[in-house]
């Protein structure tokens, strides 16, 4: 026969229920906590660095020396021409111009530049002591030989315009003489070709002096056709034969 439960049945199951619970909870572990994440890695210094140079502006051919320092850098190089380079250092050069040096420090924090420019002086134009060109020399280039037409001693208006550039050329020599010689082509007989060319030499000393040159500074002779400046036998080679020629009176 089924009895109902007493009020102190029901307090018994109520506190063995809850004991049983708490002795559960009590069993139960713990949740682990997630770890704890590791400190940030230090950054890494960028490098620093510097360059000099003991004289920055030379001579061409002179030297010049270049000292850097550098720190936190895993590599250095310095152009143009002297490449990688300790930390520290110096080093000597010798640029041939104007020459900007530049350094490069690179590491794990980056890299850093700098640079130094050495100037190279061009030497000094030198002086060209002005050349005086002796009256020899400069006889040469001014003197104008006078040309006469076939059996003529008449100075023509050709002869003229080369005896005024002579004249003019001699005035700047009033102590210097010279030579006037008389020439003609191969046609004639040797006596009178030697008369024809004193007639034209003595023709170009009047015509000089008329133009200021002191007679005294002037000589003549006739060569005749003795001494042609062209052996052929044709009318271009006899006009050139055909001459008062000019020589210092000093050879």
């Amino acid at each position: 026969m089924n009895h109902p439960h007493s009020p102190l049945h029901r307090s018994l199951l109520i506190f063995a229920s809850t004991a049983l619970l708490f002795v559960a909870a009590c069993n139960k572990k713990p949740k682990a906590l997630p770890p704890a994440p590791p400190p940030p890695a230090p950054v890494a210094a960028k490098p620093t660095v510097s360059i000099s140079a003991d004289r920055i502006s030379i001579n061409k051919g002179e030297s010049a020396k270049l000292s850097w320092t550098t720190t936190d850098a895993a590599s250095v190089s310095i152009s143009p021409e002297v490449g990688a380079v300790t930390p520290q250092g110096t080093t000597t050069v010798t640029p041939a111009d104007s020459t900007t040096y530049a350094i490069t420090a690179t590491g794990p924090g980056g890299s850093a530049d700098a640079n130094v420019r050495i100037t190279v002086n061009a030497p000094a134009p030198v002086a060209e002591t002005p050349k005086v060109s002796s009256f020899a020399d400069r006889f040469l280039e001014e003197v104008r030989d006078a040309y006469f037409d076939l059996d003529k001693a008449d100075i023509r208006p050709d002869a003229r315009v080369a005896l005024e550039k002579t004249a003019s050329f001699l005035k700047g020599y009033p102590n210097e003489k010279v030579t006037i010689e008389g020439h003609c082509d191969e046609r004639g007989s040797t006596e009178y070709n030697l008369a024809l060319g004193d007639r034209r030499a003595n023709a170009v000393k009047q015509y000089l002096v008329n133009l200021g040159i002191p007679a005294a500074n002037l000589n003549t002779v006739s060569f005749g056709k003795e001494k042609p400046f062209c052996s052929e036998s044709n009318e271009t080679c006899w006009q050139q034969n055909r001459r008062g020629h000019f020589v210092p009176a000093r050879q």
